[in-house]
């Protein structure tokens, strides 16, 4: 009778041991139409390509879906969410975004040769390069020494890692109101105060590199590619004030404002050198909900009535508008759309909080949108100087019932505070602040207007 020697049962219990049999996936997208439709197929092709794998327990889960508990973008809540309903039952979590590339063999493969009893954090390694304001200055001595995850390029974690972040979070929730740079607030989770699980660099998760024997999973720069809206369709409304009248409106004029056929720099004076117009309020040193509400106001005026979309922006924020132009044709507007760069305040707790268009960045409305936050007479500013981006973003979902939709294209700070490799696959169409980087080297180099500036210097 045969019989197994030592050696070789040691090897099938290793094998066992770390043999990623049962993955659940979530793919992070968002409530819009065409973030919708492209995770859905995300879906269908990996069920289809994991009947193919032997001994494969998955299952798929999208943010559009009713599993999704609130704010579930900013990924904290889901934790406890799986810690209730997986943690019995999946070895692996993956999440992705819907921008994401999945070679599903390959991923089970690489997830195979960590131990999912142990608290393990895999993704593709980003880290600051100075004190970054997005991330409250952590880590400012030494910047390069915490590393967090890139989510296009996909990331994993542990079920067992999973249940004890579940549980701390139980037992001692976050306190901080803002959430700003998800990837970097779940890689602070994980940390604990250096008392927990550090990112672990995984090279199968790729950037800028086709799925291949090195890459498992995979995000490519890629331009847009739904046409072009008509420049005569859009309003850029620019916030100024006469403070920053001969300092800022000459480069926005160098910079945002070129390409542009519709123009309008909104003051609490009127200047005809610029030309500005008064918007009746007056400046307020921070804040500004009473002016951004009468810039909504004014789109409803006869002069803007047939325009599509309305674009408000910071008298410092440097934007490309050629590709604006390409990045509009992927929203269609049979829904209100509310467009930025995502933050959120509160959103860690259950059912409150809300997800806002940071200002500096773009803030982007089509038609419908202003008309459905016009129309309700009960969306009104606490202040004069209220934050004016935290204002719509709440007006828009806890009054509206409108999500706002998230752009990767459109960012808060300015380039030095992003990790470079993680800028490298995006489509870049607006940076903010004048102040720490030369706004038209940022605008040249970085949002591709080159051959723009050179037109207007001619």
């Amino acid at each position: 009778m045969a019989t197994i020697d030592t050696v070789t049962l040691l090897f099938v219990v290793y094998c066992l041991a770390f043999h990623a049999h049962a993955v659940t996936i979530v793919i992070r997208n968002m409530h819009e139409n065409g973030s919708m439709k492209k995770a859905d197929v995300m879906k269908l092709k990996l069920l289809h390509e994991a009947k193919g794998i032997e001994n494969l327990s998955i299952d798929v889960l999208t943010l559009h879906e009713e599993w999704a508990p609130p704010n579930a973008w900013t990924i904290l809540p889901i934790f406890r969410y799986f810690y209730d309903e997986y943690h019995k039952t999946s070895d692996w979590v993956f999440f992705c975004e819907d921008t994401t590339e999945i070679d599903l063999k390959h991923l089970v493969k690489v997830l195979s040769g960590y131990d999912h009893k142990k608290k393990v954090f895999l993704g593709h390694a980003l880290h600051d390069t100075e004190p970054s304001i997005i991330h409250h200055y952590a880590f400012h001595e030494d910047p390069e020494s915490f590393k967090f995850p890139d989510f296009d390029a996909g990331w994993a974690v542990s079920m067992t890692l999973l249940k004890h972040a579940a549980q701390r979070l139980k037992i001692d929730p976050p306190d901080e109101w803002f959430s700003i740079d998800v990837k970097h607030e779940v890689a602070l989770l994980f940390y604990n105060d250096g008392k927990g699980t550090t990112l672990t660099d995984e090279p199968s998760f790729c950037i800028n590199k086709p799925l291949n024997e090195k890459c498992a999973s995979t995000v490519q720069y890629s331009v847009p590619d739904c046409g072009t809206v008509s420049a005569d369709d859009i309003l850029v409304a620019v916030k100024t004030c006469k403070k920053y009248h001969d300092s800022r409106i000459p480069i926005v004029k160098k910079t945002s404002a070129l390409n542009v056929k519709h123009i309008r720099y909104y003051s609490d004076v009127a200047d005809n050198s610029i030309p500005s117009e008064f918007i009746g309020v007056n400046n307020t040193d921070a804040g500004h909900c009473a002016k951004l509400r009468k810039i909504i106001e004014k789109f409803n005026d006869e002069e803007w009535k047939e325009k599509k979309w309305l674009v408000v922006i910071d008298d410092d924020t440097v934007m490309n508008f050629k590709r604006l132009q390409k990045l509009l044709a992927c929203y269609g507007t049979s829904n209100p759309v509310l467009l930025g760069e995502r933050y959120g305040f509160g959103v860690y707790y259950h059912n409150h909080g809300y997800s806002y268009p940071t200002g500096g960045s773009g803030m982007i409305m089509d038609r419908q949108a202003v008309q459905r936050l016009t129309d309700n007479g009960g969306c009104e500013c606490g202040s004069v100087d209220a934050p004016d981006d935290m204002w719509l973003g709440k007006c828009f979902e806890t009054m509206l019932n409108i999500p706002m939709v998230h752009s990767n294209s459109l960012h808060q700070s300015y380039p030095l505070q992003y990790n470079k490799e993680f800028l490298s696959h995006r489509y870049l169409v607006s940076f903010h602040k004048h102040d720490f980087e030369d706004p038209l080297e940022v605008y040249k180099y970085h949002l591709g207007g080159v051959e723009d500036t050179v037109k207007s210097e001619l």
